[in-house]
């Protein structure tokens, strides 16, 4: 792994790699039992054991379970941001509503597909954890922001307030929807998909009509 978790909720920083190799084998072997043993019963120990580190090197970096679980949380969010990353592209400006709405959704759905454990840890989690939940709002409010900036320049001759609406919006129907989708029978979850496609694509066209010929779905 090569992902560096945000400092935040831990000790300290790993500065050498040797230590963010031992940070990121923690998070590892934490995701896993996380997901085979359920968050509540896994212990500092266990992942310590895991991890083949003492618990001492654990309370190293992280003061308890929940740290891990924040440093986890961050992990997942930070490889959605790094895919969504091409929405940071003024070529988007250019592309027809339907190929934009089909990489978006497109992206975050591959995201939850390559990342099992997500919602599995997550359910458990959801609301019990501040700090989890805290580390997703800020990333929503991050891709609002990008969102927002993508639309204003598509020049619809709107108000600064109505793109961040519009962003706002879209980021929390398509992350509700996505999510409520993994609950549902695995031969369903493309229906829902295209559907929250489908919705998507017509709210985005109520703003931007003269995209509205270039639906294909």
């Amino acid at each position: 792994m090569t992902e560096s978790p945000s400092a935040a909720g831990m000790r300290r920083k790993p500065r050498q790699a040797r230590s963010q190799e031992r940070v990121n084998r923690i998070i590892d072997v934490a995701e896993e039992l996380f997901i085979s043993q359920g968050y509540n019963a896994t212990t500092t120990n266990a992942i310590a054991a895991g991890a083949k580190i003492p618990i001492g090197s654990l309370y190293q970096f992280f003061p308890d379970k929940t740290a891990i679980m924040q440093a986890l949380a961050m992990r997942y969010e930070e490889r959605l941001h790094q895919k969504l990353g091409i929405l940071d592209n003024p070529d988007l400006v250019k592309l027809p509503l339907s190929v934009l709405v089909d990489q978006l959704i497109d992206i975050s759905e591959q995201h939850f597909a390559e990342n099992p454990g997500y919602y599995a840890i997550f359910m458990e989690v959801q609301g019990a954890l501040p700090e989890v939940q805290a580390v997703g709002e800020a990333a929503d409010a991050a891709l609002i922001r990008d969102l927002a900036s993508l639309f204003a320049q598509r020049e619809a001759g709107l108000e600064t307030t109505d793109y961040e609406a519009i962003a706002f919006i879209l980021v929390k129907m398509i992350g509700t929807l996505l999510w409520l989708s993994l609950s549902q029978e695995k031969t369903f979850q493309p229906r829902l998909v295209a559907e929250t496609k489908r919705l998507t694509l017509s709210y985005l066209q109520s703003y931007f009509p003269s995209d509205g010929s270039n639906a294909t779905l």
